[in-house]
């Protein structure tokens, strides 16, 4: 599959593999030291060109500094991607989940970490990745890409249609200064190889939803997110996929979410090939997403360490990191300094 599927310039088609990318380079946590490299098509890219925040869970906040002389536009486009920033209790994370528990939104946190985003790409409806849309999509007007319900779950909550995209996967959309790929997906398998919260909504509910129970998984999708002149990111929301759409998207940085079961057969490696073995590889939805952003990330359990192992056996010349939230990451995930 076209990268793009359309005749592109050179700096739409730019994959930054090999040493641009820090092929074959040890595993970098989110205070390892920073540098920057040059696009494929020769141009050197100012070291801010492209910043990504990770929000935790599979939520990432991608800032691209528009090129000069392009259409009168704010000059840094912000793209949100599954930003839950609230993260309340729903005891989850002790053994005593609560499906009960009732949606909140802290809106000055939410604003600080979020910014003033023009586009934000829901991955699935559930709780951890949707429950702060509602208020940013209306607050800032912002353009949201996601599933039919998705779309339906926004409407109930006073969104107006006029700024909700449905997708599908298959779909390339052509922004100003970067280009959005969606791919189906798959969500993830618990050990009896089903989920929380399945199903899908054919028109808004009655009321608009409550509670994390409310919430429907409403299929899953992938984003591929390519800034003009910069390297390609994946992002996935939950950990299993869709082999035959993801064929093709060869991304040069993968966020992709840890597996907590082994319900999907050889996650990893076949996750890997699907995608051509990214360059750099960076696990997601690893951490206690309860916890406040302002603490450090705690791991669930042993699963991101495993998953770093399988990547390492799998394509031992990815790169991986290890993201942390008070880091702000360049174009090829090395970081900057600390996120503001």
């Amino acid at each position: 599959m076209n990268t793009h599927g359309r005749t592109t310039t050179p700096a739409r088609r730019t994959l930054l593999r090999g040493a641009a990318l820090g092929a074959a380079a040890p595993v970098l946590s989110g205070t390892a030291a920073a540098d920057t490299g040059k696009a494929a098509d020769g141009r050197t890219r100012a070291p801010d060109s492209v910043t990504y925040r990770w929000l935790g869970t599979s939520g990432w906040r991608i800032d691209i500094r528009r090129a000069q002389g392009q259409k009168k536009r704010p000059a840094t486009a912000t793209v949100l991607v599954d930003p839950y920033v609230t993260r309340f209790a729903t005891g989850l994370f002790t053994g005593a989940f609560d499906p009960t528990t009732r949606l909140r939104t802290d809106k000055p946190l939410v604003r600080r970490h979020a910014g003033t985003p023009e586009v934000i790409c829901v991955t699935h409806t559930h709780w951890d990745h949707l429950n702060d849309v509602p208020f940013l999509a209306r607050a800032t007007g912002a353009r949201v890409i996601g599933t039919e319900t998705t779309y339906h779950v926004l409407r109930s909550f006073g969104v107006d249609a006029a700024q909700l995209v449905v997708v599908k996967g298959g779909e390339v959309l052509d922004f100003d200064g970067y280009v959005v790929e969606v791919a189906s997906s798959r969500h993830s398998r618990n050990a009896a190889y089903s989920y929380f919260a399945p199903g899908t909504l054919t028109a808004p509910p009655a009321t608009a939803p409550r509670t994390v129970a409310d919430l429907p998984e409403g299929d899953t999708l992938a984003f591929k997110v390519t800034p003009d002149g910069a390297p390609s990111a994946l992002f996935m929301g939950a950990s299993d996929f869709d082999e035959r759409s993801f064929a093709g998207l060869a991304p040069d940085v993968a966020m992709l979410a840890v597996a907590s079961t082994e319900s999907t057969y050889r996650y990893v490696p076949r996750l890997l090939a699907a995608l051509g073995r990214p360059g750099v590889v960076v696990p997601v939805h690893w951490d206690d997403f309860e916890r406040p952003l302002s603490e450090p990330p705690r791991k669930d359990g042993t699963a991101l360490d495993d998953f770093v192992a399988r990547v390492r056996e799998a394509s031992p010349a990815s790169r991986v990191v290890v993201p942390d939230y008070a880091t702000a990451y360049g174009a090829d995930l090395r970081p900057r300094g600390p996120a503001r």
